[in-house]
Protein backbone atom coordinates (compact mmCIF):
# COMPACT_ATOMS: atom_id res chain seq x y z
CA UNK A 1 0.00 0.00 0.00
CA UNK A 2 1.22 3.46 -0.93
CA UNK A 3 0.55 6.08 1.80
CA UNK A 4 1.47 9.76 1.47
CA UNK A 5 1.72 11.96 4.55
CA UNK A 6 1.37 15.58 3.54
CA UNK A 7 4.30 17.76 4.56
CA UNK A 8 3.20 21.27 5.42
CA UNK A 9 5.54 22.40 8.21
CA UNK A 10 3.23 21.42 11.05
CA UNK A 11 4.45 19.29 13.94
CA UNK A 12 3.53 15.72 14.85
CA UNK A 13 4.69 14.18 11.58
CA UNK A 14 7.25 11.76 13.03
CA UNK A 15 4.76 10.11 15.37
CA UNK A 16 2.42 9.46 12.43
CA UNK A 17 5.29 7.92 10.44
CA UNK A 18 6.08 5.69 13.44
CA UNK A 19 2.41 4.69 13.73
CA UNK A 20 2.38 3.65 10.08
CA UNK A 21 5.60 1.68 10.65
CA UNK A 22 4.01 -0.15 13.61
CA UNK A 23 1.13 -1.13 11.28
CA UNK A 24 3.59 -2.48 8.71
CA UNK A 25 2.98 0.33 6.23
CA UNK A 26 5.78 2.31 4.63
CA UNK A 27 4.58 5.90 4.32
CA UNK A 28 6.34 8.81 2.64
CA UNK A 29 6.38 12.39 3.94
CA UNK A 30 5.94 14.69 0.94
CA UNK A 31 4.63 17.94 -0.49
CA UNK A 32 5.10 16.69 -4.06
CA UNK A 33 1.89 16.82 -6.13
CA UNK A 34 2.56 13.70 -8.19
CA UNK A 35 3.48 11.56 -5.18
CA UNK A 36 0.32 12.64 -3.35
CA UNK A 37 -1.90 12.10 -6.39
CA UNK A 38 -0.56 8.56 -6.91
CA UNK A 39 -0.92 7.50 -3.27
CA UNK A 40 -3.52 4.89 -2.29
CA UNK A 41 -4.22 6.78 0.92
CA UNK A 42 -3.33 10.31 2.09
CA UNK A 43 -2.83 11.43 5.70
CA UNK A 44 -2.91 15.12 6.67
CA UNK A 45 -1.51 15.34 10.23
CA UNK A 46 -0.45 18.27 12.31
CA UNK A 47 0.06 20.22 15.46
CA UNK A 48 0.64 23.89 15.00
CA UNK A 49 -0.98 27.17 14.05
CA UNK A 50 -3.65 27.50 11.37
CA UNK A 51 -2.54 30.58 9.42
CA UNK A 52 1.12 29.47 9.12
CA UNK A 53 0.08 26.00 7.98
CA UNK A 54 -2.38 27.43 5.43
CA UNK A 55 0.30 29.80 4.10
CA UNK A 56 2.61 26.83 3.46
CA UNK A 57 -0.17 24.86 1.74
CA UNK A 58 -0.90 27.83 -0.52
CA UNK A 59 2.78 28.40 -1.30
CA UNK A 60 2.96 24.84 -2.70
CA UNK A 61 -0.60 25.01 -4.16
CA UNK A 62 -1.47 22.06 -1.93
CA UNK A 63 -4.68 23.87 -0.97
CA UNK A 64 -5.88 23.27 -4.55
CA UNK A 65 -4.61 19.70 -4.74
CA UNK A 66 -6.19 18.54 -1.47
CA UNK A 67 -9.69 19.52 -2.63
CA UNK A 68 -9.27 17.50 -5.86
CA UNK A 69 -8.12 14.20 -4.35
CA UNK A 70 -10.35 11.14 -4.79
CA UNK A 71 -8.57 8.52 -2.66
CA UNK A 72 -9.32 8.04 1.08
CA UNK A 73 -7.96 11.11 2.92
CA UNK A 74 -7.50 11.40 6.70
CA UNK A 75 -6.95 14.71 8.52
CA UNK A 76 -5.59 14.61 12.08
CA UNK A 77 -5.89 17.42 14.70
CA UNK A 78 -4.80 20.59 12.87
CA UNK A 79 -5.41 18.57 9.71
CA UNK A 80 -9.10 18.28 10.69
CA UNK A 81 -9.32 21.99 11.48
CA UNK A 82 -7.76 23.05 8.17
CA UNK A 83 -10.27 20.91 6.27
CA UNK A 84 -13.00 23.12 7.72
CA UNK A 85 -14.16 26.43 6.25
CA UNK A 86 -12.71 28.91 8.72
CA UNK A 87 -10.66 28.98 11.93
CA UNK A 88 -10.80 31.65 14.62
CA UNK A 89 -7.07 30.99 15.11
CA UNK A 90 -5.57 34.17 13.62
CA UNK A 91 -8.74 34.70 11.53
CA UNK A 92 -7.81 32.02 9.00
CA UNK A 93 -9.83 30.99 5.93
CA UNK A 94 -9.23 27.25 5.51
CA UNK A 95 -9.86 24.60 2.84
CA UNK A 96 -13.65 24.41 3.05
CA UNK A 97 -14.01 20.65 2.53
CA UNK A 98 -16.34 20.71 5.55
CA UNK A 99 -18.68 23.73 5.83
CA UNK A 100 -17.82 24.06 9.53
CA UNK A 101 -16.35 26.80 11.72
CA UNK A 102 -13.40 26.14 14.03
CA UNK A 103 -13.75 28.04 17.32
CA UNK A 104 -11.52 28.67 20.32
CA UNK A 105 -12.56 26.98 23.56
CA UNK A 106 -14.02 29.49 26.04
CA UNK A 107 -11.70 30.27 28.96
CA UNK A 108 -13.96 28.49 31.46
CA UNK A 109 -11.56 25.64 32.13
CA UNK A 110 -7.98 24.83 31.28
CA UNK A 111 -7.08 25.46 27.62
CA UNK A 112 -5.61 23.70 25.73
CA UNK A 113 -7.71 20.58 26.20
CA UNK A 114 -5.13 17.87 26.92
CA UNK A 115 -5.99 14.32 27.81
CA UNK A 116 -8.14 11.28 27.15
CA UNK A 117 -11.80 11.56 26.21
CA UNK A 118 -14.42 9.11 25.01
CA UNK A 119 -15.85 9.06 21.48
CA UNK A 120 -19.64 9.45 21.60
CA UNK A 121 -22.52 9.36 19.08
CA UNK A 122 -20.51 7.18 16.73
CA UNK A 123 -21.69 6.53 13.18
CA UNK A 124 -18.72 5.52 11.07
CA UNK A 125 -16.96 2.41 9.78
CA UNK A 126 -13.76 4.14 10.92
CA UNK A 127 -14.82 3.23 14.46
CA UNK A 128 -15.75 -0.41 13.79
CA UNK A 129 -14.35 -2.83 16.35
CA UNK A 130 -13.95 -0.26 19.15
CA UNK A 131 -15.57 -1.01 22.48
CA UNK A 132 -17.99 1.47 24.00
CA UNK A 133 -15.37 2.65 26.50
CA UNK A 134 -12.81 3.61 23.83
CA UNK A 135 -10.85 6.78 24.64
CA UNK A 136 -8.69 8.94 22.38
CA UNK A 137 -5.91 11.40 23.24
CA UNK A 138 -6.47 15.13 22.59
CA UNK A 139 -4.22 18.21 22.57
CA UNK A 140 -5.99 21.30 21.17
CA UNK A 141 -7.20 24.82 21.94
CA UNK A 142 -9.65 25.05 19.02
CA UNK A 143 -12.53 22.75 18.07
CA UNK A 144 -14.75 22.07 15.06
CA UNK A 145 -18.42 22.79 15.65
CA UNK A 146 -21.01 20.04 15.30
CA UNK A 147 -22.54 19.44 11.88
CA UNK A 148 -25.73 17.43 11.42
CA UNK A 149 -24.49 15.70 8.27
CA UNK A 150 -20.69 15.50 8.58
CA UNK A 151 -20.05 14.92 12.31
CA UNK A 152 -19.64 11.15 12.76
CA UNK A 153 -18.53 11.14 16.42
CA UNK A 154 -18.49 13.71 19.21
CA UNK A 155 -16.46 14.46 22.31
CA UNK A 156 -17.27 16.76 25.23
CA UNK A 157 -14.85 19.22 26.83
CA UNK A 158 -16.80 22.21 28.18
CA UNK A 159 -19.10 21.66 25.20
CA UNK A 160 -19.80 19.03 22.56
CA UNK A 161 -17.65 19.25 19.43
CA UNK A 162 -16.85 17.17 16.36
CA UNK A 163 -14.45 14.36 17.28
CA UNK A 164 -14.62 12.88 13.76
CA UNK A 165 -15.86 14.22 10.44
CA UNK A 166 -16.64 12.48 7.17
CA UNK A 167 -17.60 13.75 3.72
CA UNK A 168 -17.14 11.66 0.57
CA UNK A 169 -13.51 10.42 0.62
CA UNK A 170 -12.48 12.84 3.40
CA UNK A 171 -12.24 11.69 7.02
CA UNK A 172 -10.83 13.73 9.89
CA UNK A 173 -10.19 13.26 13.60
CA UNK A 174 -9.54 15.92 16.24
CA UNK A 175 -7.70 13.55 18.58
CA UNK A 176 -4.33 12.01 17.76
CA UNK A 177 -4.83 8.37 16.72
CA UNK A 178 -1.06 7.89 16.60
CA UNK A 179 -0.96 8.70 20.35
CA UNK A 180 -4.21 6.96 21.30
CA UNK A 181 -2.90 3.45 22.00
CA UNK A 182 -5.11 0.58 20.83
CA UNK A 183 -8.03 2.88 19.99
CA UNK A 184 -5.96 4.95 17.61
CA UNK A 185 -4.30 1.90 16.10
CA UNK A 186 -7.73 0.44 15.31
CA UNK A 187 -8.94 3.70 13.75
CA UNK A 188 -5.81 3.96 11.58
CA UNK A 189 -6.18 0.30 10.56
CA UNK A 190 -9.83 0.89 9.63
CA UNK A 191 -8.77 3.90 7.54
CA UNK A 192 -6.06 1.92 5.75
CA UNK A 193 -8.61 -0.82 5.05
CA UNK A 194 -11.16 1.54 3.44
Amino acid sequence: MNVAIIKYNAGNVQSVLYAMERLGVEAVLTDDWETIQKADKVIFPGQGEASTAMAYLKSRKLDLLIKELKQPFFGICLGLQLLCEYSEENDTPCLGVFPIQVKRFPNLEKVPHIGWNSLENRKSQLLDGLDQQAFAYYVHSFYAELHQQYTIATTRYMLDFSALLHRDNYYAMQAHPEKSSGTGEKILTNFLNL
